[in-house]
C-alpha cells in the first residue's frame, strides 16, 4: 500500500490532531492514518492527494506540505495577522460593554455588539464545536461551545463574549508554546545544507542534496556545512561536529576520515567521497528517531490519555448534575444553577491535563538531540528517571578501547629510551598485534628518531611475541612466557604491574633482558568526573562489566570510582548479568559501544550506546545514543529525564488541583464563566511554560 508522510502546520493540541487523524481516516482514498503530535506529522496510508488533506484539516486551518520549508520563520506571537480575530472580537465587546451602561442589556444594537465579538472571536471554536456536537465527539472545544451557547440562552452576553476571547487568547498562546517545543527537531532538520558542489563530467556544478549518488566528489569549501555522509578524499581540516555528537571542540580530520551530513568545515579545503544518499545518513536518522521518539507515549502520558477518556463524559454528567438536581430536587433557580454548570464545564475542560505530559516529552527529547543526545522515546525517558543502576562494560565505553604504553623501565643502565624504543619498534613495525601497534605509536608520539634499523630473520610466535636479527644480534620482543630464568627484580616489576590491570612485554638482546613495557587499555580522561557527577545524583549502584581478568577490572573500577566489578564476561555472561542485577537492585541501565554489547543493552530496562555516530547497530539497539564520546552527557542525560519526570508529575498536579479548586466554588455558587476559564487557561499556559523549562537545561 502507498505510503506518504507530510509536514502539518498549525497542530496545536492533542485533541485537534486526533480530529485531524479521524477526519483523513473517513477519505476514501485513504486505509489508513498516523499522525505524530511531536513531529506535526501525519502519515498516510492510501492515495489521499494535498488537497483533500487539507480539507481534512480545515477546521483548524491546518496547512500541509510533503517536504519541510527551511523558509519557516522561527515561533512567534504575531499578534496582527494571525490573531486579528482576537483584537476584533475584544473591540467589539469593549463597545458592547459602553452601550450596555448607555442603552441597557436588553436593547437590540447591545445584544448585536456582543453577539458579534462572539461570532468573530468563537467562529473556528463554534464551527468546530457544532460539528463535534452532531457526531457525538466531545472535546475541549465540545466542551466550550455548549458554554458558550448556554450562556447566550440565559443571557449572559459578556461573560460569554469574554469566555470566547480569553480560549482564542489560551489557544495562540499554546500555539505558540507547542511550536517552541519543536523547535529543536526543526533545528536539526535546518542544520544541513539544501544544495552541494559536486565534480559531474570535470566541471563543478551545485545540485540538490537529494540528488547526490553514491561514489560523488563533493566540494566543500571552509566555513561551509557538509551536505551528506562521506570519506575525505582531498584536504585536511577542523571539523565542529557538534550537530551530529554534541561535542564543542572541533575534531581534526584528514584524508580517509569519515565526515558527517551537517557537520561544519571550519578552515580547509576539502574534497569527499560520498558514502551514504541524503535519506540515508546519520542526521537523517537521528532527525526519524527524533520524530518518532516524540510520538512514543511515556506510561505517564498512557495513563493520561486513558484517565482523559474518562473525565471529560464524566465532568459532562458533573455540569449536568450542577444544572439540574439543585433546580429540581431543592427548587432553586434554574437561571443560576444552570449558569454554574455551564462554569463547571468550562473549568472541566481536559486542555491543560492533556497537554501537560506531551510538551515535556517533546521538549526534553528535542534538546537532547540537540546536545548530541538521542532519546528514543518518552518510555526511556520516564525509565532513565527512576533508574538506581547502571552497568559500564569497559572497553570502548570506560577506556578508550585501544592499548596504550603506560610505562615502562629499562634494566641496562648504558642503554638510553631512545635507543630501547628503536629497536623496539623495528621489531613490532612487521607484527600486526594490537600491542605492537601501541609500542610504534609510542615510539613516533615521543621520540623523534628514525625508524631505519633492518631487521634479518623476523619470525612471529603465536600468542608469545615475535624474534628477529638487528647487526647481528638476537632480539626477542613479547609475553614473559617467552623468557627463561627471570630475575627476582624482573619478576617482582611483572608482579606489580600485573595487579594494575597491565600487560607486560619484554625485549631481550642475546636473552639478556633490556626492558620492560607496561601496556593497558587507557581511561577515559572524564570517566572519573562522570562517576563522581552520578554520585551526586545519588545512584546506588555503579557496576563494572568485562572480558578481562579481576586484576584489570578492579583496577579500572579504583581508577574510575565505580562501586563494583564483574570480570571474565563473554558477551552472553553480560547479558545474564544484567538480568541478576534487575532481580537485586530493580530497575537497570547498560551503557556500552553498542556491538558486541547489544545482548546487554537490550536486556536493560534502558541501553545507553555510546559513540553512536555513524555506527547502525548502535543506533538501532541501543534506546538511548550518546552520538560522541563524552561521557559527561551521561549525567546530563539523567539529570534531563528526572527534570522531566518532575515537571511531568508537576504539571498533572498542577492541573488537576487547579480544576478541583475550581469546582470546589459551585458549592457556595462562587463559580463563574470569567474565574473557569481563566482557571482554564492559566492552567494550560503554565504547564506549557514549565515543561518549557526543560530547553534551558544545560550540561
Amino acid at each position: 500500500m502507498h505510503q506518504e508522510t507530510y509536514y502539518v502546520k498549525g497542530m496545536s493540541c492533542t485533541s485537534c490532531a486526533q480530529t485531524f487523524e479521524n477526519n483523513v481516516k473517513d477519505l476514501n482514498a485513504v486505509a489508513d492514518a498516523k499522525v505524530n503530535f511531536g513531529a506535526s506529522k501525519i502519515t498516510v496510508y492510501g492515495d489521499a492527494t494535498v488537497e483533500q488533506l487539507k480539507k481534512a484539516g480545515a477546521f483548524e486551518n491546518l496547512s500541509i506540505s510533503k517536504q519541510y520549508s527551511h523558509k519557516e520563520q522561527p515561533p512567534k506571537l504575531n499578534t496582527i495577522k494571525s490573531n486579528w480575530h482576537i483584537i476584533v472580537s475584544a473591540i467589539l465587546l469593549m463597545i458592547g460593554i459602553y452601550l450596555l451602561f448607555q442603552l441597557g442589556d436588553n436593547h437590540p444594537i447591545t445584544t448585536g455588539m456582543f453577539l458579534s465579538s462572539i461570532a468573530i472571536g468563537g467562529y473556528q471554536l463554534l464551527n468546530i464545536g457544532v460539528r463535534n456536537l452532531f457526531k457525538l465527539r466531545f472535546d475541549m472545544k465540545t466542551l466550550m461551545t455548549i458554554a458558550v451557547i448556554g450562556a447566550a440562552i440565559i443571557g449572559e452576553w459578556v461573560e460569554g463574549a469574554v469566555v470566547v476571547i480569553l480560549f482564542a487568547i489560551s489557544e495562540a498562546l499554546e500555539r505558540y508554546s507547542i511550536d517552541r517545543a519543536r523547535s529543536s527537531i526543526q533545528s536539526l532538520m535546518e542544520v544541513a545544507p539544501n544544495t552541494a558542489r559536486v565534480i559531474r563530467d570535470q566541471r563543478i556544478v551545485e545540485i540538490d542534496v537529494s540528488d547526490l549518488q553514491i561514489e560523488d566528489t563533493v566540494i566543500i569549501k571552509p566555513g561551509e556545512k557538509i551536505p551528506v555522509d562521506a570519506h575525505i578524499l582531498k584536504g585536511e581540516s577542523s571539523i565542529n561536529q557538534a550537530a551530529i555528537t554534541g561535542e564543542s571542540v572541533p575534531v581534526f580530520k584528514s584524508k580517509d576520515d569519515e565526515v558527517f551530513a551537517g557537520t561544519l568545515n571550519e578552515e580547509g579545503y576539502l574534497e569527499v567521497n560520498v558514502q551514504k544518499l541524503a535519506k540515508d545518513t546519520t542526521l537523517a536518522k537521528i532527525i526519524h528517531l527524533v520524530e518518532e521518539a516524540q510520538n512514543d507515549q511515556a506510561p505517564a502520558q498512557q495513563f493520561i490519555d486513558r484517565f482523559a477518556a474518562y473525565y471529560t463524559p464524566l465532568i459532562m454528567l458533573v455540569a449536568l448534575g450542577v444544572a439540574t438536581i439543585p433546580p429540581f430536587i431543592f427548587g432553586l433557580s434554574f437561571e443560576t444553577w444552570i449558569y454554574q454548570g455551564l462554569a463547571v464545564l468550562v473549568v472541566g475542560c481536559p486542555c491543560a491535563l492533556v497537554i501537560s505530559t506531551p510538551v515535556a516529552i517533546v521538549t526534553a527529547i528535542g534538546s537532547a538531540a540537540r546536545n548530541g543526545v538521542l532519546i528514543k522515546g518518552g518510555a526511556y525517558l520516564e525509565a532513565l528517571g527512576q533508574i538506581k543502576t547502571i552497568a559500564f562494560d569497559k572497553t570502548g565505553t570506560v577506556t578508550e578501547g585501544k592499548p596504550v604504553v603506560q610505562h615502562y623501565h629499562l634494566f641496562d643502565e648504558n642503554l638510553s629510551a631512545e635507543q630501547f624504543f628503536q629497536k623496539a619498534q623495528a621489531l613490532e613495525v612487521m607484527s600486526q598485534h594490537p600491542l605492537a601497534k601501541a609500542v610504534t605509536d609510542y615510539t613516533e608520539d615521543w621520540f623523534n628518531i628514525p625508524n631505519d634499523l633492518e631487521v634479518e630473520d623476523f619470525q612471529s610466535i603465536t600468542g608469545k611475541g615475535v624474534t628477529g636479527y638487528i647487526n647481528g644480534d638476537e632480539y626477542k620482543i613479547g609475553s614473559p612466557s617467552m623468557f627463561n630464568d627471570l630475575t627476582t627484580e624482573e619478576q617482582a616489576l611483572i608482579h606489580e604491574a600485573r595487579q594494575t590491570g597491565h600487560t607486560v612485554i619484554l625485549m631481550s638482546q642475546n636473552n639478556r633482558i633490556l626492558g620492560l613495557i607496561s601496556i593497558a587499555d587507557a581511561v577515559r580522561s572524564m570517566a572519573s568526573d562522570m562517576i563522581q557527577q552520578l554520585d551526586k545524583l545519588s545512584l546506588r549502584r555503579t557496576v563494572l562489566l568485562t572480558g578481562d581478568h579481576e586484576e584489570t577490572a578492579k583496577s579500572i573500577s579504583n581508577q574510575v570510582g565505580i562501586k563494583q566489578y564483574l570480570s571474565q564476561l563473554l558477551p552472553k555472561d553480560k547479558q545474564m548479568k544484567v538480568k541478576e542485577l534487575q532481580e537485586h537492585y530493580g530497575q537497570v541501565a547498560m551503557v556500552g559501544d553498542g556491538v558486541n554489547d547489544a545482548p546487554a543493552l537490550a536486556t536493560a530496562d534502558v541501553g545507553i550506546a555510546m559513540g553512536s555516530a555513524g555506527t547502525d547497530t548502535a543506533l538501532e539497539t541501543a534506546d538511548i545514543a550518546l552520538m560522541g564520546d563524552d561521557l559527561t552527557k551521561l549525567p546530563y542525560t539523567v539529570r534531563l529525564s528526572r527534570r522531566a519526570l518532575n515537571i511531568i508529575k508537576q504539571n498533572i498536579i498542577f492541573a488537576l488541583s487547579t480544576k478541583a479548586l475550581a469546582l470546589l466554588l459551585v458549592i457556595p455558587g462562587w463559580l463563574t464563566l470569567w474565574i473557569a476559564i481563566l482557571a482554564d487557561m492559566g492552567a494550560t499556559l503554565l504547564v506549557t511554560l514549565n515543561a518549557l523549562r526543560l530547553v534551558k537545561l544545560k550540561e
